[in-house]
């Protein structure tokens, strides 16, 4: 019931995507090892904290490897139905990603999931201050001309929760794994994103 309340009348959605609305290919510790970083080190944050000229064969390598990784994308399971069922009720779906806007073109191309989501309705890294900032979500908030209690923020890792939480919106984790909780940063928490249809 409370998941219910929470969500039924919010009018905007934003959306995580790689492992959220769509089963990431990505393997990240070979990324990292690609562009000579250590074990879960977090690779943007790496780079930007690097000289310029370091980083720059680093940004064009990332790039690359990502744009490989996004052809490989699947769409998650209930993902579809869910974006189908809140077009088909007027909300407002937007993505907000760490990742660079063509790999976002290319894997909603390859999920067959583009036709939700309007250009302006994207931002990538480059669009704002990457999650876990709050920036992206309030830039969206913004453009909507909308309320932060009117407003949804769903994603599978912590970085899409505080990024929610810092803008004031709800918060839905997907957990399709069962093996991550953050209960601090999340409002709901389900396994799949065909649970989130049962409260709309």
């Amino acid at each position: 019931m409370r998941a219910a309340n929470l969500l039924k009348h919010r009018n905007h959605w934003i959306f995580d995507l790689d492992g959220t609305l769509t089963v990431s290919a990505h393997d990240f510790e070979h990324i990292r090892r690609e562009l000579g970083l250590a074990p879960e080190t977090p690779i943007l944050e790496a780079l930007h904290a690097m000289p310029e000229a370091e980083a720059a064969p680093l940004w064009k390598l990332l790039n690359e490897l990502e744009f490989y990784y996004a052809g490989k994308a699947s769409v998650m399971q209930g993902a579809a139905e869910l974006l189908q069922k809140l077009h088909d009720d007027g909300r407002q779906l937007a993505i907000l990603t760490r990742n660079t806007m063509p790999v976002v073109k290319h894997t909603l191309e390859a999920c067959r999931l583009e036709h939700f989501f309007p250009l302006e309705h994207i931002l990538d890294r480059d669009s704002c201050i990457p999650k876990p900032s709050p920036d992206g979500v309030k830039r969206l908030l913004d453009f909507w001309r909308a309320e932060a209690d009117d407003t949804v923020m769903v994603g599978d890792y912590l970085y899409d929760l505080e990024a929610g939480k810092g803008a004031g919106v709800v918060t839905i984790h997907v957990d399709t794994r069962g093996d991550a909780d953050w209960p601090k940063y999340t409002d709901i928490r389900v396994e799949g994103l065909g649970e989130i249809t049962n409260y709309l």
